[in-house]
C-alpha cells in the first residue's frame, strides 16, 4: 500500500507545491497575499474585534528565529484573537524584533485593539511589488502554536491550518503567524446563506 506523504507540523513554502495538500476549503485563506483581517471583514460584511491575549517581551523559539537573518536579542510577541460576534475565528501570533519597532515603526508597539494589518497594509505598503515569503503548516497537538491556541480557545480540534509570513515594515522584518480556527468556516457559511 502506498502511503500519501502528508503535510505535518513543519512549515512549507506556499510556492513549493505543498498547498495542494491542505484541504481545498482552506487553500484560498492560506495563499491570499493581502490583509487577512480585511479579507474576513469583506467576506462577512462586518468589522472584526481584536482581543489582545498578550503583548510583551519574550525570547524566540528556534523555529521562529530561523526567519531572521540576524541574531535577535530582544523581541516583542503579540498574540490576539480576531473575533466575529465575539467568536474567535483566527489567532495571530506576531514576532516584532526590537529593531523593527524603533524609529518611525514605533507605532507598532501601540496598537491596542487595532489589528497589526492596519499598519502592515497601510497605503504606502500596497504599492510594494515583492510578495513576502509565506509558509503554511498543518498544526497538530504537538505543535507549540496549537498548544498556545488551545490555552485561549476551548474545544479546539486538531489539526489546524496556519500561515506564516515574514513582512517588512519600512525595511524591518515582522513575523506573523495566523492560525485559522474552525469557527471561521462555519461563520462564513452562516453569513453567505
Amino acid at each position: 500500500m502506498i502511503r500519501r506523504n502528508r503535510l505535518r507540523s513543519a512549515w512549507n513554502r506556499v510556492g513549493s507545491g505543498e498547498i495542494h495538500r491542505a484541504p481545498r476549503k482552506w487553500q484560498p485563506w492560506l495563499t491570499d497575499t493581502g490583509s487577512l483581517t480585511q479579507k474576513i471583514e469583506n467576506a462577512i460584511g462586518q468589522k472584526l474585534e481584536v482581543q489582545v491575549l498578550r503583548d510583551c517581551p519574550q525570547s524566540l523559539n528556534s523555529d521562529e528565529s530561523r526567519y531572521f537573518h540576524f541574531k535577535i536579542r530582544r523581541c516583542r510577541v503579540r498574540e490576539v484573537l480576531l473575533c466575529a460576534n465575539k467568536i474567535p475565528v483566527v489567532m495571530a501570533h506576531s514576532v516584532i524584533p526590537t529593531l523593527s519597532s524603533s524609529g518611525s515603526n514605533h507605532a507598532v508597539l501601540r496598537l491596542g485593539t487595532k489589528p497589526l494589518g492596519a499598519v502592515l497594509f497601510a497605503k504606502t505598503r500596497k504599492h510594494s511589488k515583492a510578495k513576502p515569503p509565506r509558509d503554511i503548516a498543518r498544526l497538530d497537538k504537538s505543535s507549540l502554536l496549537w498548544k498556545r491556541c488551545s490555552k485561549n480557545y476551548s474545544e479546539l480540534s486538531s489539526p489546524l491550518w496556519a500561515r506564516r509570513t515574514l513582512y517588512q515594515l519600512k525595511g524591518r522584518p515582522i513575523l506573523v503567524n495566523e492560525i485559522f480556527l474552525p469557527a471561521l468556516l462555519s461563520f462564513l457559511k452562516t453569513e453567505i446563506t
